[in-house]
């Protein structure tokens, strides 16, 4: 029976944490194990963490990393499941039945290493489902369709691919999903997650784009598919985030057109 990781990364964000591991707790599915890595450099989650009564299944390492990626990796190390995901303080999960959606879709679909699902975030103020079947030939859009915190990972795939690239500050999904393009997979046609807006590729999107685009460089060169892609995306911010452009979402959003 496959064993389900929760790998939460923190830094000083107590309430987001709070939310995320309430969201875990209300499943009608436990996890295996989740994970608290926490980076933050004062003792409200350490205190937290060690006063309050937690479940079982829930560990915790409370000691400064480098960065997401080192966070990231951390969690891997230590986890002892075999599918890990990774549900960053803040994220939620979508409704209590999410993980016992996951654990059947890799039951009913044995050969995918890997799974990703819909997802919940708000655009324009509005809240709006996103995610579409993974195509590998379209990775030169980047995370554009797939949310890494619907992301379910085999533990052997980092084994053979690596872990995340520390050198990465924001698209370390992205590299890590280029890895494993070519990978079997499964898509859950149902939104599994709320994504928490302060994330950094949402509060720093041009500079997300940047990196995306070294990545995709280092492993494929220069594309005319890409280089006209990052100009569609820069054209799109720079529209969504005019008043035109809000008002032009929020009708689109209303007229239940969520996907592009």
């Amino acid at each position: 029976m496959d064993r389900i990781s929760i790998i939460t990364i923190c830094y000083n964000n107590l309430q987001e944490l709070t939310d995320t591991c309430l969201s875990v707790e209300q499943q009608t599915a436990q996890p295996f194990e989740h994970l608290i890595i926490d980076g933050s450099s004062e003792s409200l989650i350490k205190d937290y963490l060690n006063q309050r009564p937690q479940p079982a299944y829930r560990r915790w390492i409370n000691e400064r990393d480098k960065g997401i990626s080192d966070a990231f990796n951390k969690g891997i190390k230590q986890a002892t499941g075999n599918i890990l995901v990774m549900l960053n303080a803040g994220d939620t999960f979508y409704d209590e039945h999410s993980l016992q959606k996951v654990i059947d879709a890799f039951a009913s679909n044995p050969q995918a290493r890997w799974l990703h699902a819909k997802y919940m975030m708000k655009r324009g103020g509005q809240d709006v489902v996103l995610g579409k079947p993974f195509e590998a030939a379209k990775v030169y859009r980047g995370m554009r369709s797939i949310s890494h915190q619907t992301m379910y990972v085999r533990k052997e795939l980092f084994d053979q691919y690596g872990l995340f690239d520390t050198s990465l500050k924001i698209p370390m999904d992205y590299d890590f999903l280029i890895r494993i393009r070519n990978e079997p997979f499964y898509f859950l046609p149902q939104p599994i997650v709320r994504f928490a807006p302060q994330g950094i590729s949402s509060t720093q999107y041009l500079r997300s784009l940047k990196e995306t685009s070294q990545v995709y460089r280092k492993y494929f060169g220069n594309t005319l598919l890409h280089s006209l892609w990052q100009l569609r995306l820069k054209g799109l911010y720079y529209l969504l985030n005019s008043p035109v452009g809000k008002a032009l979402y929020k009708l689109k959003v209303w007229l239940k057109l969520e996907n592009m």
